[in-house]
C-alpha cells in the first residue's frame, strides 16, 4: 500500500510494445508500455482493455474508424472489436493499460510483438 510513481517507472524500461505490470487490482492488470510505429491488428473476444495516454498522441485504428487519444485521455476498447494501436510518426507513446490478468497481449492473433509474460516492475 504504496503510492507508485508512474514516470518512474516508466523510466525503468525502454523496450518498446512490451508491457511492464505495476500493480493488480483483484483480478485486472495496470500495466505500463512504450509504442512507437504500428502494433498488430488483434481482438479481445472476452475483455475490455483500457488505454490511458501519458505521454504522446495515440492513434487507435479500428476497422471503420480512427480516434485520436492525446495527452491526458483514455480510451476504452470494447470486447470483440478488432483495433490496432498507433503512435503518430516516429514519436515514442508511453500507456497506461487496465485489463483482465488474463488478457492475450494480442488476443488469438500469433506475431513477433506478442508477449506471454509482462516483467513487474
Amino acid at each position: 500500500m504504496h503510492p507508485i510513481n508512474i514516470e518512474e517507472k516508466f523510466s525503468k524500461f525502454k523496450k518498446q510494445w512490451h508491457p511492464h505490470q505495476i500493480a493488480t487490482v483483484d483480478d485486472m492488470q495496470v500495466i505500463l508500455a512504450k509504442i512507437q510505429g504500428e502494433f498488430v491488428w488483434h481482438t479481445h473476444e472476452k475483455e475490455d482493455e483500457l488505454f490511458f495516454v501519458q505521454k504522446g498522441t495515440l492513434e487507435m485504428h479500428f476497422r471503420d474508424s480512427i480516434e485520436i487519444v492525446k495527452e491526458g485521455e483514455l480510451i476504452v476498447v470494447p470486447k470483440g472489436v478488432e483495433h490496432c494501436p498507433k503512435s503518430q510518426g516516429d514519436q515514442e507513446v508511453h500507456v497506461l493499460l487496465f485489463e483482465k490478468q488474463n488478457t492475450a497481449h494480442t488476443g488469438d492473433v500469433v506475431h513477433e510483438k506478442t508477449q506471454t509474460s509482462y516483467p513487474k516492475i
